[in-house]
C-alpha cells in the first residue's frame, strides 16, 4: 500500500469521505452500553467491529476509523477497565487495519474529549492521554489522526500538540454546543485559527450540531483557515431553538425517556439521507472538503452523501429506484399503480 495517496493528497483531488458514529451504531445493534458509551465491544465482539467497518466503506468512506473514541485512560477508569486500556486500543487498530487493507482505504486512529480538561491545571493529565493512545496508533501505521469531539479549543490544541509530535497528519474537529462558542468563549473560526497555528491540517467541526446548525458556521471557519476543512454532523434535525441533538426536547416522548430525548430516544428526529445528501453538496459548495456524519449516522447516510458528491460506490448498485414500486413506480403493472392514491 506504499503507493496509496495519502490524506492530503486526496483533499486535493476532491472531497473526502469519513464515516463516524460507529458508537451509536452498535448501541443500537445491541453490542455496546449507551451512557458509558466505552468501545468494549471491540474486544467481546471483533466480529461487529469489522462487519460495520467494511459496510461503511462498501457505503463510500474513504477513511476507516479505529474505534478508540472513549478508549481513553479515564472513560475506562468510570467503568473499572483500565486494564483494557491497551488491548481496547490495539484490538481497535488491528481491526481497521484489516478493513483498510483489503478496500485501498485511509486508515485513522483517533482521540477524543477526554472529560477531565478544565483548562491549563489539567493539560499534563490530558496530554499524557492522547500520547499514550497516539503512539499505539502510530505503531500500527495509521495514515493519520483524528481528534474530534472537543468543546474546548484548549483541549483540541493539546491534542493537535500530540498527534503533530508523533509525525503525523492530524484532522482536528470541536463540538459546538447550544451557544455557537467554545466552552472558553472563542468562535468556531478563532479556534480553528489556532488550531492551524499548532499545527493542524484539517479543523472544523463535528457532532453535536444536526446539518441546519451546523452549515452556518462552516462559512466563517474557511474564511478564517488556509487548510482544508472539515464538516460532520449529526444526522438529526436540529433546530434553531435547538441547535445540539443534546438540546432536543420531544414533548411527545413517553414517561420513561422524558422530555430530552437524547442519547436513546432520538428516533423521531432523524434526517433522512437526502437531507445529507443536500447538507454535503451545500457543505461542499462552501469549500468544505473533509465530509462525513457522525453520532447517529448509518452506511445509508454515508451512501447519499457520497452519491450526492457524484460518487458512484459499491452500495450505489442498491440505491432506491422507485421506478420499480410495484404502486408508486412506472414499470409496474397498471392495474396496481391506480392504487397509489388511496395509499
Amino acid at each position: 500500500m506504499a503507493d496509496r495517496a495519502g490524506l492530503l493528497e486526496r483533499l486535493e483531488d476532491g472531497p473526502v469521505i469519513c464515516a463516524e458514529g460507529y458508537l451509536f451504531e452498535l448501541e443500537r445493534r445491541g453490542y455496546l452500553q449507551a451512557g458509558a458509551f466505552v468501545p468494549e465491544v471491540v474486544l467481546e465482539h471483533p466480529e461487529k467491529v469489522t462487519e460495520l467497518h467494511r459496510e461503511l466503506v462498501h457505503a463510500g468512506s474513504d477513511v476507516v476509523q479505529a474505534l478508540t473514541y472513549y478508549a481513553h485512560r479515564e472513560k475506562l477508569r468510570v467503568i473499572g477497565r483500565e486494564d483494557a486500556l491497551e488491548p481496547i486500543n490495539r484490538q481497535a487498530l488491528a481491526l481497521a487495519r484489516e478493513v483498510a487493507d483489503e478496500t485501498g482505504a485511509l486508515l485513522a486512529g483517533g482521540i477524543c474529549n477526554t472529560n477531565v480538561y478544565t483548562g491549563d491545571e489539567s493539560r499534563a493529565d490530558v496530554r499524557r492521554m492522547f500520547e499514550e493512545q497516539v503512539a499505539w496508533a502510530a505503531d500500527a501505521g495509521v495514515d493519520f489522526m483524528i481528534g474530534e469531539t472537543f468543546s474546548h479549543a484548549g483541549e483540541a490544541i493539546a491534542a493537535t500538540e500530540a498527534i503533530k509530535r508523533a509525525g503525523l497528519p492530524a484532522v482536528v474537529t470541536l463540538a459546538i454546543h447550544r451557544h455557537p462558542v467554545t466552552r472558553e468563549g472563542w468562535t468556531p473560526e478563532e479556534a480553528c485559527r489556532r488550531l492551524e497555528g499548532a499545527g493542524a491540517d484539517v479543523v472544523g467541526l463535528n457532532c453535536s450540531r444536526g446539518p441546519r446548525t451546523m452549515l452556518p458556521l462552516l462559512g466563517a471557519i474557511r474564511a478564517a483557515v488556509s487548510i482544508p476543512v472539515a464538516a460532520l454532523p449529526v444526522p438529526y434535525r436540529t433546530s434553531e431553538e435547538q441547535p445540539s441533538f443534546q438540546s432536543l426536547r420531544d414533548p411527545q416522548a413517553p414517561p420513561a425517556t422524558g422530555e430530552r430525548p437524547f442519547p436513546t430516544a432520538l428516533d423521531p428526529f432523524t434526517c433522512s439521507r437526502h437531507e445529507l445528501a443536500e447538507f454535503a453538496v451545500q457543505a461542499h459548495g462552501l469549500g468544505v472538503g473533509y465530509l462525513g456524519v457522525c453520532c447517529g449516522g448509518a452506511p445509508h447516510h454515508v451512501r447519499a452523501m457520497a452519491e450526492a458528491l457524484g460518487r458512484e460506490t459499491p452500495a450505489s448498485r442498491y440505491s432506491a429506484d422507485m421506478s420499480r414500486h410495484a404502486y408508486f413506480g412506472t414499470k409496474g403493472t397498471p392495474a396496481f399503480r391506480q392504487y397509489a392514491t388511496e395509499l
